[in-house]
């Protein structure tokens, strides 16, 4: 039904997938989670491992996480848990780990063996000595500072990086130094999938709620599905989004609401939030809606976390906005998005979400219930403004913000700094810190270029960008929030 850009990507579906049937038809356990690796591999010859059975035992543990269970080594745990406050969301699979035998600082052939011996002067550790006519690193007492690198006049001193630490914003990734495996050091994560999009094995994953949210939908309860605007880039162009909201209604969803009706709302709440705080001399804000940076900001940077907007997320508000007309219903938030999983659950929200899916886990949904959005009809949707829909990329938000002030006729001085992606943050929450960031609003994602490149996406960011351009403006309006959604929005809590 789907087409996949690398067999990593098809692998991890294809255990959704399984997992998903297994919940819907109500047979999730461990005799037929035991049984998933052999549907998936069939045969006996080894096609990216040592051998089959480490394949297999692979796909074991990634049907486990799948499945909302912790993996504990080759037993599986069967008490299913629910995934509570502050709960980590990013694990890394054990067997799936290459455990990469790589030395960070290595010398190359560049070396000239010159009289200086920059290097080892300026090594600390005494790693370094002279072997052979040039230098050479002693792995086993090396510290990884970087000095050596760093004093080579010819650049002779390589640097390698394993994928998962180098793509890590917080330097959460680590690693264990008996058996080089990858280790998440939970206190600095804040679960942004940065490691999981980054490594090429497919070794760490985030964990799933796709099961209950299968069953719930298998018996027919209410349930409303919130979609974050960046799926419109994950079907390709002929896929339009009236055709998305048809699929998901055909899931079983009693209807789909676009989570960019919320970020309307969170436009017009933010922007007052900013004249407010402007007018009372505060030097700069930030926006909230992405939780990788609101999570960054308050792990590295604690005592700027009063500059963050007081504002809800648009995932948050679409959920209150739905329970403020159906107190009985169940809300599924479905995002690029692993951070969302975290956010959902925190205790100041955690009334407007109750579960959290990311686009992968979507497309595993769809087939699973054999739905083909190529095949459905359009249904109309008109639940946002261009704007609204613009916040699935880099910039969107301040697009929307200068819109609304605009247009009605706010004199206010509005500068913003749009960054995403660790560096570029890093870069301006530091200038913000010592008064030196030439702006007074940080809009902040922590994935490159947006929400469109988020952990969980299906399509990669330049094929998703283009039709995201296209289809986003299909049935939104030019206008940031109609006075009737002002109305429906007014009794909404829109506060963190």
């Amino acid at each position: 039904m789907f087409q996949f850009e690398t067999q990593l990507n098809k692998l991890k579906h294809e255990v959704l997938k399984n997992v998903a049937i297994l919940a819907k038809e109500n047979r999730l356990n461990q005799e037929e989670l035991e049984k998933i690796p052999y549907e998936i591999i069939t045969d006996e010859t080894p096609r990216y491992r040592c051998c089959v059975y480490k394949e297999r035992a692979i796909v074991a543990e990634r049907a486990k996480l799948a499945a909302g269970y912790l993996a504990d080594g080759d037993k599986i745990n069967c008490e299913l848990i629910d995934i509570r406050p502050n709960e980590q969301i990013i694990y890394v699979i054990e067997a799936a780990c290459d455990r990469c035998p790589i030395n960070r600082y290595t010398v190359t052939d560049q070396c000239r063996n010159c009289l200086a011996h920059r290097c080892l002067e300026s090594c600390a550790v005494n790693s370094i000595s002279m072997v052979g006519g040039r230098a050479y690193i002693n792995q086993e007492t090396c510290k990884e500072c970087g000095r050596c690198k760093s004093a080579c006049p010819y650049n002779a001193i390589s640097e390698v990086m394993r994928p998962c630490k180098v793509s890590c914003p917080t330097g959460a990734l680590a690693v264990n130094t008996e058996d080089r495996r990858a280790m998440i050091k939970e206190e600095d994560c804040i679960n942004c999938g940065a490691c999981v999009s980054a490594c090429p094995f497919g070794a760490i994953s985030d964990k799933s709620l796709i099961a209950p949210v299968a069953k719930r939908l298998a018996k027919g309860r209410k349930m409303y599905a919130v979609v974050a605007p960046a799926i419109s880039g994950q079907f390709g162009m002929k896929v339009s989004y009236g055709q998305i909201k048809n699929a998901i209604k055909k899931l079983g969803f009693e209807d789909m609401v676009e989570a960019a009706c919320g970020a309307d709302a969170v436009t017009v709440h933010e922007s007052n939030e900013f004249v407010e705080r402007m007018e009372n001399g505060d030097k700069y804000m930030t926006n909230s809606c992405c939780p990788g940076f609101l999570s960054y900001i308050e792990k590295k940077f604690p005592d700027q976390v009063e500059r963050i907007s007081g504002t809800v997320s648009p995932m948050v508000a679409t959920g209150r906005y739905i329970k403020e007309k159906d107190p009985e219903a169940k809300v599924v938030f479905i995002g690029p998005c692993t951070a969302k999983k975290s956010e959902a659950v925190r205790e100041s929200v955690a009334d407007a979400v109750d579960y959290v899916l990311t686009f992968e886990e979507l497309f595993a949904l769809l087939e699973a219930f054999d739905v083909d959005p190529a095949n459905c009809e359009a249904e109309v949707v008109e639940d946002a403004s261009i704007f609204g829909r613009g916040f699935g990329i880099h910039g969107g938000l301040t697009s929307a913000i200068e819109n609304f002030v605009s247009e009605k006729g706010i004199e206010i001085e509005f500068k913003p700094v749009k960054v995403s992606g660790e560096a570029e943050i890093k870069k301006a929450m530091t200038l913000a810190k010592v008064g030196r960031l030439d702006g007074n609003f940080i809009e902040g994602m922590m994935c490159e270029g947006g929400c469109i490149n988020g952990a969980a996406r299906v399509v990669a960011p330049m094929r998703a960008k283009t039709v995201f351009n296209k289809l986003n403006t299909q049935g939104s309006k030019k206008t940031v929030l109609s006075n009737d959604k002002i109305e429906e929005f007014h009794n909404i809590n829109l506060e963190r």
